[in-house]
């Protein structure tokens, strides 16, 4: 079935003049978009998702060495590797938005392939490192190579799909993040096993492995993704598309259609823009839940590992059952990412993954004076399973309340900014005078979750307000309503007018949300 619909729209694209507003038209069927969007999820999402996997291999991997002696090794003590974790999220906060503002002018294709062999070399190159200097040193240039991806991964899925297809498309960019977590400790118990091969502890292995991987990463991306609509190439392969003119058209004019703003795309980011952003207390609620959310989280992955060794297990075994919870994590963030698209319930989902957090660390805390290992192993796997996806859902959330892209793609870089300024914080949640119980780190933790949890109820309490105040707008005042009548009786079925009175104010409280 063919849809016939038109709207005028401002294109600024490298085919059109800045001055034209040309009329687009849905002239194709809903099998086509059906399947050229099918054709954009197969090739887009397991390119970013690959890119997430291999950046959380990279990033997450420390927390599996130092089951493996890796403090001793090298040469530092527990407070020391919290500065080295710090200085990590220093390097990306310092250099996100600049990050961000490259991949905007250069483009997505070229600037996440160049990234993900940068940060492949670095992580490899830290198998060699010995000392508190060395480690420092390491952790913030990764740090500096890394920063942006987030960002740029989640801006490039705000150009190629429409804002109600971006909440789920944002979670199964995170299963890379969260594949990533569970999968580098399963990896981990293997890879660590190695140690004495050539001569050298298992760190030194799964750095190197994980770093090669990485890299390999780096080519997939250089092959496989296209850069944007107007130039619909990859990095390494400039005269190939993976799309016909067809599908291109189809997914660029549905994109459009949905959000006119995304067709105003400019060289640079301006003045304005940042003041837009940055003024908007909306936008710095999601940044404030971001930071309270993943302090806590950053934190416990860290140290989810030492704490089930510290239950009675053994220290490589301990790497594998912390990879439980995190593969549980998956289905149940599935789920409620589908539950915030289909009913368009994006504050709630946030809500109830934060308080789900927070109970968590309640029973972290509490299990501290529990003698059975079960009950608290328990603990650890609830709270790693609620502990990341509210931080997606909140940036699926933050992404509606943005007006164009170029707010939007500030915005995204904020956040991820705002979550790695988290991670300064967060890795020193858990100090060496608090274990191995670490109660003082878990009463950290819930107090700042508790904080996050008030903010996102108040921004979620304002989404309601605005959306009330929209339909009494929208709502007919009693002279429309006779006028309303007059012209029912004489041309068509009062139900048939209900029905449309009804469908404006369900459309305004879709455009509200």
């Amino acid at each position: 079935m063919e849809v016939n619909k038109s709207v005028d729209v401002e294109s600024h694209s490298a085919t059109k003049s800045q001055d034209e507003a040309p009329t687009l038209e849905v002239d194709w069927t809903v099998e086509e978009e059906s399947k050229a969007k099918r054709k954009l999820d197969l090739i887009i999402m397991p390119i970013l998702t690959l890119g997430f996997f291999c950046l959380q291999l990279d990033r997450g991997n420390m927390a599996n060495a130092i089951t493996d002696n890796f403090m001793q090794d090298v040469g530092v003590d527990q407070d020391q590797f919290n500065v080295g974790q710090q200085m990590l999220s220093l390097g990306i906060v310092l250099t996100e938005i600049p990050s961000n503002m490259i991949l905007y002018r250069v483009g997505p294709g070229k600037w996440l392939t160049l990234q993900l062999f940068l940060f492949g070399i670095v992580s490899t190159f830290q198998s060699f490192q010995r000392g508190y200097a060395a480690l420092i040193v390491t952790r913030f240039i990764l740090g500096i190579t890394e920063s942006g991806f987030i960002p740029g991964g989640l801006w490039t899925l705000s150009t190629w799909y429409t804002r109600s297809e971006t909440a789920k498309r944002v979670m199964v960019f995170y299963f890379g993040n969260q594949i990533g977590q569970a999968s580098a400790k399963l990896l981990a118990y293997g890879i660590l096993h190695m140690r004495g091969v050539g001569g050298q502890p298992g760190w030194f292995w799964l750095f190197t492995l994980m770093g090669a991987f990485t890299i390999l990463g780096g080519f997939v991306f250089g092959f496989c993704l296209p850069d944007s609509f107007q130039n619909p190439h990859s990095t390494f392969l400039p005269k190939f598309s993976w799309f016909t003119p067809r599908e291109l058209h189809i997914l660029q004019t549905r994109v459009l259609l949905d959000d006119p703003m995304k067709g105003k795309k400019k060289r640079r980011i301006g003045a304005a823009a940042f003041k837009k952003v940055f003024t908007d207390w909306r936008i710095w609620a999601h940044f404030l839940i971001t930071l309270c959310n993943n302090g806590p989280q950053r934190a416990f992955d860290t140290y989810a590992p030492t704490l089930v060794s510290g239950f009675g297990f053994g220290n490589l075994v301990s790497n594998a059952m912390a990879a439980v919870g995190l593969f549980i994590q998956v289905p149940v963030s599935f789920g409620f990412s589908w539950f915030s698209d289909h009913f368009n319930r994006r504050g709630e989902t946030v809500m109830v993954g934060l308080f789900c957090h927070l109970l968590g660390y309640i029973f972290n805390r509490v299990f501290t004076d529990v003698p059975l290992r079960g009950v608290r192993y328990f603990g650890v796997v609830w709270t790693q399973v609620f502990g990341t996806f509210s931080h997606p859902l909140n940036i699926a959330w933050l992404s509606l309340a943005c007006d164009d892209s170029e707010q939007r793609a500030l915005a995204m870089a904020g956040v991820i900014m705002g979550a790695n300024i988290a991670g300064i914080y967060g890795a020193q949640i858990f100090r060496s005078d608090d274990r191995p119980l670490y109660r003082r780190g878990f009463s950290v933790a819930i107090a700042v979750l508790c904080v996050g949890l008030t903010l996102s109820i108040g921004r979620w309490i304002d989404d309601v307000l605005r959306r009330r105040r929209k339909q009494r707008q929208l709502a007919p005042t009693p002279s429309d309503q006779g006028s309303i009548r007059v012209s029912d009786s004489k041309d068509r079925p009062t139900n048939e007018l209900s029905n449309a009175v009804t469908d404006t104010l369900g459309r305004a409280d879709q455009i509200a949300k």
